[in-house]
């Protein structure tokens, strides 16, 4: 089965992408259409079926392209924010493991603190604005990567509320488990963000020339 990275769509979408930063550096240019081929990927992972009729070709909803693809943002957008990124003369830049991981940890750390009796909702969101403030000021990611963090880090405030509706409708009436399996199921989106962006800083660490003397961060 081919990858879903071979739909005329994505292929259109990263040509573009590719085309519209050609002013960047070759290395950013590459780093950028990479974590888009992982994005898209991982965002069409699910929608691949089998079709005999097309020799066994990925038959991928072209409707579900497009909404991954918005999801991600237009060409335009990611080339104008790539752009502005290598002109502010700021590029992303390695840090210590440690603050990253301290980082990630805050980003996934809100909705388990809510399962803490009477002071569990304060505390998630004390973590929140915490992974948050970490976030924006940190060196390895691009402002589109810390959008898109912030998105999942803010997620469950949406997620939860709605998941928690779903299953008291489903089983007449809210209950403490299925509150905490609605917790459980928001927390997938933060730490699928967290994943995203310990692979993300990971690799600029080992991409980074190493300076005798210097430490990272």
């Amino acid at each position: 089965m081919s990858s879903p990275l071979s739909h005329p769509l994505v292929r259109t979408f990263l040509a573009s992408v590719e085309r519209r930063t050609a002013a960047l550096p070759a290395v950013w240019r590459e780093e950028l259409l990479e974590d888009l081929r992982e994005e898209i990927a991982a965002a069409l992972a699910d929608d691949v079926t089998e079709d005999p009729a097309v020799d066994g070709g990925p038959v991928i909803s072209e409707e579900r392209v497009r909404r991954a693809l918005d999801w991600i943002g237009t060409p335009e957008e990611i080339a104008a924010d790539a752009l502005a990124e290598e002109s502010g003369s700021i590029p992303p830049e390695p840090e210590n493991p440690g603050g990253t991981w301290l980082t990630l940890g805050l980003a996934v750390l809100p909705v388990p603190l809510c399962l803490v009796p009477g002071v569990g909702i304060p505390l998630g969101l004390v973590a929140a604005f915490g992974a948050l403030v970490r976030l924006w000021r940190s060196a390895p990611w691009v402002r589109r990567e810390k959008r898109q963090a912030t998105l999942f880090v803010l997620s469950p405030l949406v997620t939860v509320p709605v998941l928690a509706a779903a299953l008291s409708l489903a089983f007449d009436g809210i209950s403490a488990p299925a509150f905490v399996a609605s917790l459980l199921i928001a927390l997938a989106l933060p730490v699928v963000g967290a994943i995203r962006l310990a692979r993300s800083a990971a690799r600029l660490r080992e991409q980074a020339p190493q300076e005798a003397g210097r430490p990272l961060g």
